[in-house]
């Protein structure tokens, strides 16, 4: 747990997703499944797909662009590129170094891919945000991101998503000012994926309880108990989305209403972009946020843990959010919806030996 020596935060900020999507009707009638049980049972309608040509990588490039765009700064003087994916494209190359390529940050730069499951976003975020704190840099870029991975037929084809959100820290115009982090952890064998495996693995009876209630409550209750603020405190607060119901759930379960989970809760629209999700809901409520107000991000990756981040959105908000497009304005925007062939064509789920 920690509270920032100095005030450093959110400068700039973006999302990236897919315009291709896939209904869980489409998936459902391949396998000869019951489509309105798992709407019903996961909160989902549909999830996003990345193209042929689309990886963690590209997505986190236009997410990262959006993001220098509205911090309106030289991305040469960014120090570090984080990068936490489920997905990065090489087992032995990073992903970092070519995202600082594209971005114009090479050379004087730190690079380092990061994983832990669908928390990999958030220690992204941690990281950078230690390194401004530091003053080892005036910026550090912070990017969740994933490709859709779900075995054919498995739950998890229904939710798997894509997409990508990145963040620049800084200490100067700050957008959104950290006022404390906090970090809870436990070997919880909830979900995994061996060195080899195409497709993650997950432990069923875990996936709730323990694992994801358990620790995202913790973490959040802690957070609040070290700020001293409460749940009435907060305008808007970002839980990770691993269907659409498990937010609104542990929402409830430590006070939280309904209307300070939206517009964060882009499971139904989205699916789950594992890395992606808590930072791309994250994006989606400073898109409407207002001066003044605070906001509770607390991540859940398996294997497990819960980041946790209270930010207070300052004045700096109003002149930048419109210079990249929003987050929800990208759900919107002409989305291609694709039959079970062309989806399993594209994620490559057909292969050939």
């Amino acid at each position: 747990m920690s509270t920032p020596t100095r005030e450093v935060g959110i400068v700039g900020f973006g999302a990236y997703v897919p315009r291709r999507r896939i209904r869980s009707e489409e998936i459902a009638a391949v396998w000869g499944a019951d489509a309105d049980a798992y709407k019903r049972g996961l909160g989902l309608a549909e999830k996003s797909v990345p193209a042929r040509d689309q990886d963690t990588i590209t997505m986190s490039v236009e997410a990262a662009l959006h993001a220098i765009r509205r911090a309106d700064i030289d991305p040469a003087e960014i120090g570090g590129v984080y990068v936490g994916s489920e997905s990065h494209p090489y087992a032995v190359k990073p992903s970092g170094t070519l995202v600082a390529e594209a971005i114009g940050a090479t050379p004087e730069v730190h690079c380092a891919d990061l994983e832990f499951a669908c928390k990999a976003g958030t220690e992204a975020m941690y990281v950078a945000l230690a390194m401004v704190s530091a003053g080892d840099g005036p910026y550090a870029l912070a990017i969740g991101a994933d490709t859709a991975q779900g075995a054919p037929g498995d739950a998890a084809e229904y939710s798997a998503a894509a997409g990508a959100a990145a963040f620049l820290m800084g200490s100067e115009r700050v957008l959104a000012v950290c006022e404390r982090t906090y970090s809870l952890m436990s070997d919880t064998p909830d979900f995994w994926r061996r060195e080899g495996q195409f497709y993650p693995v997950h432990a069923e009876r875990f996936t709730g309880e323990p694992a994801y209630m358990d620790h995202v409550v913790r973490c959040a209750e802690a957070i609040m108990a070290a700020a001293e603020l409460a749940p009435d405190d907060f305008a808007w607060v970002v839980f990770h989305q691993p269907n659409g119901k498990f937010p609104l759930r542990v929402a409830k379960r430590l006070g939280f209403t309904p209307a300070q989970v939206e517009p964060g809760h882009l499971a139904p629209l989205l699916g789950n972009t594992y890395s992606g999700s808590a930072p791309m809901g994250l994006s989606a409520v400073l898109d409407v946020a207002k001066p003044g107000e605070r906001i509770l991000l607390c991540s859940y990756g398996s294997g497990a843990g819960s980041d946790g981040f209270i930010f207070r959105v300052t004045e700096h908000i109003e002149a930048a959010r419109d210079r990249a497009p929003h987050t929800r304005a990208q759900l919107a925007d002409h989305p291609i919806y694709l039959s079970y062939a062309q989806y399993a064509k594209m994620r490559r789920k057909l292969r050939v030996h």
